[in-house]
């Protein structure tokens, strides 16, 4: 863990070595010096524990300039337009979201402002406030709190999965009409590029060692001393899941993580014992009630997933009458016209990637709930995939804003977006709650305490 200044904090300068906590499988580890762009992973579930990064504050600084000068071009021109009787129909991203918002699909308007533009915007400028005052020498306000909307920022924002949505809807209004390009969509695949780089260069550990500086020593474990016990919670430790901050938990939450550790079942490990002194997150030994929480929004998303997939996503109205398609009858679309690796690539996206994340997590919480020991390391492996793909099931979704906002000629065609929409967008968004309401540290509690 990095160097900073807090009670809790483990690690001494004379006798001891630093000391980091998996925040998948809790597992305590002595930290080890990592070469630059080096990567040091967990030694038990393989998880990624840090990153080090050669001029990280630099590299990161730039990138997040260039993503909010991006960012204002790619909101402020259109990203696309249609060419009908020498007529050119153009619009923004932020026409796209009025236009669904008139159309009373203000669900789906907002989750795409958030998705699109919010939390991108919230990603680019979050760098720059942390990274432009340290490198004039100064300190960030509150870097605490804009730290913790980063980490929000970067789990929400989603310009990857609208870059393909875009491609999809360009191969359906060139069946339409002259499809015109316009500056957003070339500058919304730039922005895509620079908060990735942005996002790998950053180096969080980095960011915490030139804010605080050299710590105090604080109490840890000795070099030549075992553990005490294999995990952090069992030791009477939280590890932050926002900075990687290893802290001691309130004294009461040392008797349940010594409980804990005697028992064969976990004991009262959902409470929490306060806030990480470092960052001001919320610290918990176990997610509070994690497979309460993940079964609920899997349920729901279960119920959800029917409309989603048989009420039509998109009506269309034009002079040969009028038309409802379905996330299906769009894949079959695409394939009979000849782009059969969109038809590929929506289906995948669309419909198997949500039922298949449905069946993941189900898999995943029904194990621990019967405290399975079965497997661990490859259960971690399907978390993790499953947090990968989730977000790219909002392929579609992108699609219908864009043929929405611009299919609008009243007197040859009309598309609207159907209330299968706000079923899949809601499917969507509860997966992915569910994804993160399950605290992956339960896939080896069990194997712990056996």
């Amino acid at each position: 863990m990095s160097d900073a200044t807090s009670s809790g904090y483990l690690g001494h300068a004379a006798r001891t070595v630093p000391v980091i906590a998996c925040h998948e499988c809790d597992l305590l580890q002595r930290e080890s010096d990592v070469p630059p762009e080096g990567v040091m992973r967990c030694c038990r579930c393989h998880a990624t524990l840090y990153r080090r990064h050669a001029n990280g504050l630099d590299r990161t600084l730039a990138y997040a300039l260039a993503a909010c000068a991006l960012w204002i071009i790619s909101n402020a021109f259109p990203i696309v337009g249609l060419a009908v009787n020498g007529d050119l129909v153009e619009t923004t991203m932020f026409g796209a979201v009025r236009v669904l918002y008139e159309d009373g699909m203000w669900p789906l308007s907002a989750l795409i402002f958030i998705t699109t533009m919010l939390m991108p915007a919230c990603q680019a400028l979050g760098l720059v406030w942390l990274m432009l005052p340290l490198r004039l020498g100064r300190t960030p306000y509150r870097a605490d709190a804009v730290f913790r909307t980063l980490r929000i920022a970067q789990e929400w924002g989603m310009t990857e999965v609208l870059i393909l949505g875009l491609l999809v809807a360009l191969v359906k209004l060139a069946h339409i009409a002259s499809v015109v390009t316009g500056p957003a969509l070339w500058s919304f695949g730039a922005l895509m590029l620079m908060l990735a780089a942005a996002a790998s260069a950053f180096d969080a550990r980095d960011l915490w060692t030139r804010l605080e500086g050299t710590p105090d020593a604080g109490p840890g474990f000795d070099s030549n001393t075992p553990f005490p016990a294999a995990t952090a919670a069992a030791c009477g430790l939280c590890v932050c899941h926002d900075c990687g901050l290893l802290t001691r938990a309130a004294p009461t939450e040392d008797r349940d993580a010594r409980d804990y550790a005697n028992v064969h079942a976990p004991v009262r490990l959902h409470a929490h014992p306060g806030h990480c002194p470092r960052c001001g997150a919320h610290l918990h030994l176990r997610k509070p009630d994690s497979l309460a929480r993940t079964w609920a929004y899997l349920i729901a998303a279960v119920i959800l997933y029917i409309p989603a997939n048989v009420l039509p996503v998109m009506d269309t109205s034009s002079l040969f009458g009028a038309q409802k398609d379905t996330i299906m009858s769009g894949v079959v679309y695409l394939w009979t016209s000849g782009s059969w690796p969109l038809a590929v690539l929506v289906f995948i996206a669309s419909i198997a990637v949500p039922m298949l994340k449905i069946l993941a997590i189900s898999f995943l919480a029904l194990l621990a709930n019967f405290r399975s020991t079965w497997q661990p390391d490859q259960r971690a492996r399907i978390y993790r995939i499953v947090e990968l793909v989730g977000r790219w099931s909002m392929l579609d979704i992108y699609v219908i804003a864009v043929l929405t906002a611009l299919v609008q000629f009243d007197a040859l065609a009309t598309v609207r977006a159907g209330p299968a929409a706000i079923a899949f967008g809601a499917v969507v968004v509860l997966t992915m709650f569910a994804a993160m309401s399950f605290d992956p540290r339960l896939i080896w509690d069990t194997r712990e305490t056996q």
